[in-house]
């Protein structure tokens, strides 16, 4: 098998790429490795990694020693969205942004925004809903970081309500990793106001065929 992913199941940068993979079809040896997961749960309370990422092998492909690193025929490429971009322009640009350079621009706007607004304080919620050990979880954080989701989701519903898909009124890139955080929102066990066009986006990308690749709770929602 020549394509290669290198990433853990709970990572919802690597399940981007999981996410455009499924999307194009493509068959891949997937390798468990990570710094901050493992096979048991997080790192944080008290699980082995699944490790990979500090070797010198991996350094030499990813001198960050981050997930999610691709290996395509011998091109290796890391960054999450980076690798969703390239997939979509060298396998399918079509699909992925209707050979269209506004279109590719606007979904791009909105993957850059949420690896920029969404990750930090969803990656907070959840370490203080689930990942951290009890006795260490901030009730203080934990609300700063749902009201703060819930600011930024406002933008998302709000954009959802001007174009069907995130950046336009066709499925793009951009919805790859704006169905992930949707996915994780609705899963968490938390109080959330109506947003009936997050609401009805949600519904709409859990019928495409790829988003089986993704759908797990326990790949958004463990320990």
């Amino acid at each position: 098998m020549k394509f290669k992913l290198w990433g853990r199941p709970s990572s919802a940068r690597t399940q981007k790429v999981m996410l455009a993979l499924a999307e194009l079809g493509i068959e891949y040896q997937f390798i468990f490795a990570s710094a901050t997961m493992g096979y048991d749960g997080s790192v944080a309370q008290g699980y082995s990694p699944y490790g990979v990422v500090e070797t010198p092998e991996y350094l030499s492909m990813n001198p960050n020693g981050t997930i999610p690193t691709i290996n395509d025929n011998g091109f290796i490429l890391w960054e999450s969205n980076a690798i969703v971009q390239y997939l979509g322009m060298n396998y399918d640009p079509a699909l992925f942004f209707r050979n269209s350079t506004r279109i590719f621009s606007s979904a791009a706007r909105w993957m850059m925004w949420e690896n920029n607004q969404l990750i930090p304080p969803m990656h907070e919620l959840v370490m203080q809903l689930v990942r951290l050990p009890i006795h260490e979880r901030d009730i203080s954080k934990k609300e700063t970081a749902r009201t703060q989701l819930i600011d930024e989701l406002t933008i998302v519903d709000a954009q959802l309500k001007k174009t069907e898909f995130i950046a336009a009124d066709v499925w793009t890139m951009g919805d790859i990793p704006m169905t992930i955080r949707c996915h994780r929102w609705h899963l968490l066990d938390i109080d959330r106001p109506d947003m009936p066009n997050l609401a009805r986006y949600y519904k709409a990308v859990k019928l495409r065929p790829s988003f089986r690749s993704i759908s797990d709770p326990e790949m958004h929602i463990n320990t």
